[in-house]
Formats: structure tokens, sequence, C-alpha cells
């Protein structure tokens, strides 16, 4: 039966029930049953981080080698990565508890809502009213209908019969394809059938006893640091951009960018502060054939850490990560952040990037492009002063029309796997 997809002005749709029954869940479904019928609907990318609600589910997703599942340091991460995977042309989906739901706001607020990259939520119900529950679920359990509407996040009760799956799918996918926006599944507790686990869902590394490349390019002195626009005007011309793109953080940076060269592979991120390295794992790992160019700050890199050892767990060496630090928060100011003194390259090493380098000279990206990682990803961190062009000029396409630009460009539109990212017919 054919679903119609709800209008872009009209409210949420409401869910089959209330979000607070009176009587509890008496029916489940197996995992198999759900994540199979998914399937039929190209699901096969799964992120997030755990609840005990969702272990069933979680794995079952792991014990198939067929499926992809990344475990993210937070939920906020882990859409972030899902939304790098899906405009590789992957359908993916994030699984949460809702006490990290708040984690996960500014991303599905300021990332997919502006981006327009719908993704499936799977966010579990702690704290429902019907059930004791650990006290610091309560307020969460009575506001994450709610948190989820504010956030025009269309949602519905997970199905708790088989029979109810596939139309809860077509609901849900009919939506993801007119709106190009995230769709919530709820899971009430029980849901699921226990599955046990019987795979690591952390990869093995083949080069484990690989030695890290760590190299310093300090020259000491702080007058001689080279500006934003300049570093990034020497990313630009080391990157070939028949195979490898550009995500560069939000504030100056991707402004920054833009202004030095505008280009279809260059994504420019706005809002998810941080965001810009998880979005950039989920992109290379989807598409090993790309290389990917994070471009991140200071600020951005110390308000998401956690994804360093993500990246260092799963990324591959088509990544490429680089932190321009000047120590402030530019775009606001000039507030002074935390990274003086903050060793980044020690702490990506520490977590499993193949290359970490770091100092003030501008040879070290020169160096960056040329290292051989086998298979991990690389580092650097460049100090750099802090300042900006004057009149710096605002991306003159939207959000939406850049993505749009940078998925052609990629030749990575979603749309001939099923959720399509634009509109074209």
């Amino acid at each position: 039966m054919a679903i119609t997809p709800h209008p872009p002005t009209s409210p949420p749709p409401h869910p089959p029930t209330s979000p607070s029954p009176h009587l509890p869940t008496l029916l489940m479904i197996e995992a198999k049953e759900f994540i199979e019928t998914a399937r039929n609907f190209g699901f096969d990318w799964y992120t997030g981080v755990p609840c005990s609600f969702l272990t069933p589910f979680i794995n079952y997703v792991i014990n198939d080698a067929q499926l992809t599942y990344i475990s993210a340091a937070n939920e906020g991460d882990a859409v972030a990565i899902a939304s790098g995977a899906t405009i590789a042309g992957k359908h993916a989906v994030v699984m949460m508890q809702n006490s990290g739901l708040g984690n996960a706001v500014n991303p599905l607020t300021s990332l997919n809502y502006i981006f327009r990259i719908p993704v499936l939520v799977i966010c579990t119900l702690r704290g429902d009213r019907n059930l004791q529950d650990e006290p610091q679920h309560e307020l969460m359990g009575q506001i994450t209908d709610k948190l989820l509407e504010t956030m025009t996040v269309p949602w519905e009760f997970f199905p708790t019969d088989a029979a109810e799956i596939e139309p809860a799918l077509q609901r849900a996918t009919a939506y993801m394809q007119q709106e190009r926006r995230p769709y919530a599944l709820i899971m009430r507790k029980g849901t699921i059938a226990p599955h046990a686990l019987t795979r690591s869902s952390i990869p093995k590394r083949e080069d484990n006893n690989y030695a890290h490349i760590q190299q310093s390019f300090f020259r000491g002195n702080q007058e001689q640091r080279i500006s934003r626009n300049q570093a990034l005007a020497r990313i630009v011309e080391l990157v070939n951009p028949e195979n490898t793109v550009i995500i560069a953080t939000t504030g100056y940076t991707g402004r920054e960018l833009f202004a030095s060269k505008d280009s279809a592979n260059h994504l420019y991120m706005v809002g998810s502060m941080g965001c810009a390295s998880s979005m950039g794992l989920g992109l290379s790992l989807a598409r090993p054939d790309l290389k990917v160019v994070v471009i991140d700050g200071d600020g951005a890199a110390l308000m998401r850490m956690g994804n360093f050892a993500t990246i260092g767990t799963y990324g591959g060496a088509n990544l490429i990560h680089i932190l321009l630090d000047n120590e402030v928060h530019d775009s606001t100011g000039a507030q002074a952040t935390v990274s003086f003194g903050i060793s980044f390259a020690k702490i990506a090493e520490a977590c499993g990037y193949g290359v970490t380098l770091a100092g003030d000279d501008p040879s070290l990206l020169d160096a960056l492009f040329t290292a051989d990682t086998k298979t991990r990803p690389k580092f650097a961190h460049l100090k750099i002063r802090p300042g900006t062009l004057e009149k710096l000029p605002r991306p003159n396409l939207t959000p939406e029309a850049v993505l749009q630009r940078f998925m052609k460009y990629i030749e990575g539109d979603a749309g001939t796997r099923g959720i399509p990212m634009t509109n074209d017919k």
C-alpha cells in the first residue's frame, strides 16, 4: 500500500498511541525481523551509542558481517557519522538512548535540518512513566516525544509486532524521500527479544604493530605563523580534486575556504560545531575510493574530542584530518580556547592515527600529503595566527545547494539507492 508523505508544512505525524501508555508493552519482535526488513529497504549502515533496550538489536547488526556498525563516542557524533554515510549514498540508522538525545540536538538541528540529510533515528524511551526507572531518566522520559517534535523530527513507536515493521519503514522512507530529513522510531523496553553477541564490533587492524610516524615542525616564532587563509590555499594546492573532497568546519574556516577557492568538491559546514571530523569519517568509510580531507579548528576539535578515538579505530588511509589551531574562537570575538599547550598530535597518536604531525611550519602540510600510513588515517596539527580576511564573504549558495553540488561531484547521489537526496524526478 502506498504511503502518502507528509507535506513540508505539516506538523510531524502523530504516533499511533500516546508516548506514555497506561499498559506496558507485551509484544516483542525478533531483531532479525526488523533488521532484515530494513535491509530490504536499503538500510545496511548503523552507528550509535548503546542502550540496554537496544542490546539485541545492536548484537544482531554486529553479528552480520554484511552490515556496518560504528560505535560512536557520543550520540551527536553518531548523527554526523551517519550523515556522512548518507551523502555517500548509504541508508543510515542512528541508535541511541533518549538520555543521549540531548547530545544529538545540535547536529539534528544545524546539520541534518539545514543541509537536509535524512537518517533513521531509533531512540529508546528510558523514563517511561509506566515503568520504574532510574531518577536521571525521569524528565527525558517525559519530554522525548516533545523534543523530537520541537526539532520537527516526525516519530512513531518502534513496532512491537512483525506485521507492523514494513508499514513503519514505509512511512519512514516516504517521509525521508520527500523531506530529506530525519525520521524517528521510539523504542520501549522489551520491544526486542534477546539476541546473543557472537562477533566483535571493533575492527582488528592488520597493521597493529605498524610504527606511528610522529614529526615536529615547530619553528618557535609565533610572529612567523601563517594565516588561516594561507594554510587553506596550500591545502587546496595539495589536493587532487578528481578524487579528493574537503570538508571545512564551521565558522571562519568554511567561509575562508569559500573565499579562497569555491569548488564543487568543497563542503562548507555551518553550525554542528565539532561534527566535521565525524561526518568526514562516515563519508570516508562509505566511499573508500574517495580521499576525504577534514579541516578542523581547535575549538571544534576540543568540543568533540571523543571522535579522535572513533577515527583512530575505524578510519582508513583515505581520511586526512587537519587541525588549524589559532588558540582562539575567532568568529565569536577571538576568545581564547584552551588549546595552548595541548598536543593534539599526541592525542591522535594515542587514538590510533597512522601519521601525526605537529608544528607551525607550513611544510608540515606537504609532509602530511606525501606520508604513507598503509591503512590508518593521517593527522596534522598546524599552529596558525588569529585573524581573518577583511570583508570576509559567506558562501553565496545555501547549505542545501552546497551539499547537492558536492554530492553530484562525487557521484554519490543516494537517489539511485532508494532515498533520494534531491527532489529531481
